[in-house]
């Protein structure tokens, strides 16, 4: 089965709107500086993206060439009042804090050694089965996501840091959404307005041919993209951000209900990194051979 890469999505500051880009390499770590930054939430002292601060949604972010702050270049960062402010202006905690209604400051990545750093210090997330229901807008009665495929080392991780330590991922680099399941979701939520960026993929995949949550099949399969090779480890848990508004789109609870519904909360798929190599929009992505449309949605019922 063979799909067409018909974007690339970066992701500069956790939670902010992103960069789309026309190639980019993949490397162990994913698209090169993708979530490179991240804000903290000073009274808890705890990194946080829009699952707790939805406004930071609002904002979105660019990389700067020729710049560095480390491990990763200087951003700039459009504010929602139109304003645009660069990291490494001694006013962007300011500014950030002024657009989104809490004190935070932005952080570039840091080495997994700073495990403080990467802590989670909020004593409201402590109890981390009740936070995971809070945020994944589970009712008493709803079980939480299918989580088997990020295994229980990394369900330790996460239990105690906001991130895999050394990144600002949710879970794993990759994220990747074919406009099949998008169009799937779109017959279940006919009101809703699903825009891609509400998913937050770094690669969706086009096939005109293919009908049905087709990506759900590929779960332990190897997808060729462009010159790189990735493993396709999990379906990607859904949380309260995908309903959160953006900055031309409104608040829409029905997103997250729906998916709840119908997909016990799980949309597009989570991979890591096989083999690193250059991939751009048109590239093909092969593989998956024992996928088949439907696949992913008789899965998912």
């Amino acid at each position: 089965m063979t799909f067409v890469v018909k974007e690339i999505w970066r992701y500069p500051v956790k939670s902010m709107q992103g960069e789309r880009l026309e190639a980019s390499a993949i490397t162990a770590q994913g698209i090169p500086y993708d979530r490179g930054w991240a804000v903290r939430d000073e009274k808890t002292q705890t990194i946080r993206g829009a699952k707790h601060l939805p406004k930071l949604l609002l904002c979105a972010a660019r990389y700067l060439e020729g710049t560095s702050a480390g491990a990763v270049p200087h951003v700039e960062i459009a504010l929602p009042s139109g304003e645009c402010v660069r990291s490494d202006d001694p006013k962007v905690h300011a500014a950030i804090s002024q657009a989104i209604g809490r004190e935070v400051t932005l952080w570039p990545l840091l080495g997994a050694e700073e495990t403080d750093h990467y802590r989670i210090k909020d004593e409201a997330s402590k109890d981390v089965v009740a936070e995971w229901r809070r945020l994944f807008m589970l009712e008493p009665d709803e079980p939480l996501p299918d989580l088997d495929g990020f295994g229980p080392q990394l369900l330790k991780e996460l239990s105690q840091y906001v991130a895999p330590r050394g990144t600002y991922f949710d879970a794993f680099p990759i994220n990747v959404l074919t406009e099949s399941s998008l169009r799937w979701l779109r017959q279940r939520a006919p009101q809703a307005h699903l825009d891609v960026r509400r998913f937050r993929p770094n690669f969706l995949l086009s096939n005109d041919q293919v009908e049905g949550l087709v990506e759900d099949g590929w779960i332990g399969d190897e997808l060729r993209i462009g010159a790189a090779s990735i493993r396709i480890t999990s379906r990607a848990p859904r949380c309260v951000m995908t309903s959160h508004a953006l900055p031309d789109l409104d608040r829409d609870p029905t997103i997250i209900r729906t998916i709840i519904r119908e997909l016990r909360s799980c949309f597009s798929i989570y991979a890591e990194v096989i083999s690193p190599g250059l991939v751009r929009i048109g590239d093909e992505a092969v593989g998956a051979a024992g996928a088949h449309p439907g696949a992913g949605h008789m899965a998912a019922e």
